[in-house]
């Protein structure tokens, strides 16, 4: 059985799916088609159920769960783990100031924007790109303001940008449940057996990283070229964790409260 895997090429993705897609155990006979692309794409691709398993972000799921299964294995979960919106500017913003700023984002689809949306339900001017594209946009002064995602979290400050609200921490603090970013899913259609299958092979090859790790693979460098190993290392010890490992009934809490908020918001 052949499989398309779609996955960013972000560090915390190649980080678990290096092992899987690069034969490095045993895979019973399924043989997995890796698809790299940045999640808004992955997220769009979802919506279309092109592919059999893969990432996405939780509020794309959740317009695609008639379609895809989540995976206990795989997910991105966490406390300090949120979008950052940052200015160029270091000074106090108010809800107004935010409300008539412009403010650019990694995806429609993306937690991203739920989380923004949840902060500041009356900011309508928003502009969309893919998320490495953010910072230098807020830069340039493209936008005022900018939500950024990813290693982006660890660079911003070199490029003289500022912090204006943690995301994550704001919903921490009204919600108190962790933040769930992104999952994997597989298409309902290949039935319960291959759904455990594939859960538990992913689930190896994340223990397998890890117990590779602090060694970064090949693999890892190869897609996160403009990175140094430090970064790369602070990306996944901030995305890649127990959560990764298995959801357990905290991490299916944590994704219930955020799709009860994508529920009401819809309504």
């Amino acid at each position: 059985m052949v499989l398309s895997l779609g996955f960013s090429p972000c560090p915390n993705d190649t980080f678990i799916f290096d092992v899987l897609v690069n034969g490095k155990i045993d895979t019973g006979g399924i043989q997995f088609e890796p698809v790299l692309e940045d999640v808004e794409t992955l997220n769009r691709w979802a919506l279309e159920g092109k592919l059999d398993v893969t990432k996405l972000s939780f509020p794309a799921f959740f317009r695609t769960s008639e379609i895809y299964q989540l995976l206990h294995a795989g997910s991105a979960l966490g406390k300090g783990v949120g979008p950052l919106l940052i200015s160029k500017n270091q000074k106090s913003f108010s809800d107004e100031d935010v409300n008539n700023a412009t403010i650019v984002l990694p995806g429609v689809n993306t937690t991203a924007n739920m989380l923004f949306s949840f902060a500041y339900p009356n900011a309508k001017n928003k502009v969309f790109k893919i998320f490495h594209e953010i910072e230098d946009a807020v830069v340039n002064s493209a936008a005022d303001l900018g939500v950024i995602i990813h290693e982006n979290r660890f660079t911003y400050q070199q490029k003289g940008l500022h912090k204006v609200l943690d995301l994550g921490e704001h919903w921490e603090a009204k919600m108190n449940a962790p933040i769930p970013l992104g999952g994997i899913v597989i298409k309902r259609e290949l039935g319960e057996d291959v759904y455990g299958i594939v859960n538990s092979l992913i689930n190896k090859s994340l223990q397998y990283s890890f117990g590779e790790y602090p060694i970064v693979s090949n693999y890892v460098k190869q897609h996160a070229q403009a990175m140094s190993e430090d970064v790369m290392r602070q990306h996944i010890e901030l995305y890649v964790n127990d959560y990764s490992l298995d959801l357990g009934m905290d991490g299916r809490n944590a994704i219930d409260v955020l799709r009860n908020v994508f529920d009401t918001s819809r309504t």
